[in-house]
């Protein structure tokens, strides 16, 4: 009887009797796999559209194994990372972190990076804020989901060069409006996401060209579909996601 596959890191299940020979180099592969799964780092390098990570049965270098991944490289256009929902073995469950380590440009708003299991719907991807180091719980039979912010990113909008961003859940953004007003869209929010939005102008400030914070068509601010006007200098808010009926509220609002 040929080996099988287990789910998840894929590692080689030798039946009664076989592989003669090969258990000494079979054991240690499966040992890799194990130690690459408790502190495993791995580089991965984005650029436009979707990178699948592998999970590649009995394969020491599959980097959806490692524990611990890093997404680089200057994006062309929005990207994605894709863990496998499967191995041979099955169902295949996952626990790893994800850094951000991409240039994210675009003539408007940063192009994104989104976290998915395969077969997954766009509307239940997660997204990566940039410069962040999430901790993400991959399941093979629902959608992959965020467990926690390790460590929340923070990303500079400057007016000299950028007048728009959208915002992701779990975003602390500096807005620079020395040289023109900026809007901030917030996104389709879920209970619990905050977006942190701060003046950072060297000089002069919301006071002189306000920063715009957008609802995003679907949801509210405050209970009404109408923007929100940021200008005082050195202002600071935190806008929590509190559900339907008001939509994001002002958690702290100061100047």
């Amino acid at each position: 009887m040929a080996s099988t596959y287990s789910t998840d890191l894929s590692l080689e299940l030798v039946a009664t009797g076989e592989k003669a020979g090969l258990w000494g180099t079979i054991t240690n592969t499966n040992l890799q796999l194990l130690q690459t799964a408790a502190s495993g780092y791995v580089e991965v390098t984005l650029s436009s559209g979707n990178v699948n990570l592998s999970l590649a049965d009995g394969d020491a270098t599959a980097n959806g194994k490692n524990l611990y991944i890093k997404v680089t490289g200057t994006l062309s256009g929005n990207a994605s990372l894709t863990m496998p929902a499967t191995t041979s073995g099955g169902n295949a469950n996952r626990v790893f972190f994800v850094e951000d380590g991409t240039t994210r440009g675009g003539a408007g708003d940063s192009y994104t990076v989104t976290l998915l299991t395969t077969g997954q719907s766009a509307s239940t991807q997660v997204p990566l804020p940039e410069g962040a180091t999430v901790l993400v719980y991959s399941r093979g039979s629902v959608p992959a989901t965020t467990l926690g912010m390790m460590e929340k990113g923070f990303t500079t909008v400057t007016a000299a060069s950028k007048t728009a961003y959208t915002a992701v859940p779990g975003d602390q953004i500096g807005v620079d409006t020395v040289a023109n007003i900026v809007t901030i869209t917030l996104p389709a929010g879920a209970v619990g996401d905050e977006i942190v939005i701060m003046d950072v102008s060297a000089s002069n400030g919301f006071g002189t060209n306000k920063c715009i914070v957008a609802p995003n068509g679907s949801d509210k601010i405050q209970g009404t579909a109408a923007s929100v006007d940021l200008t005082t200098n050195n202002q600071s808010v935190t806008l929590f996601y509190t559900g339907s009926n008001k939509g994001w509220q002002f958690k702290t609002n100061t100047a």
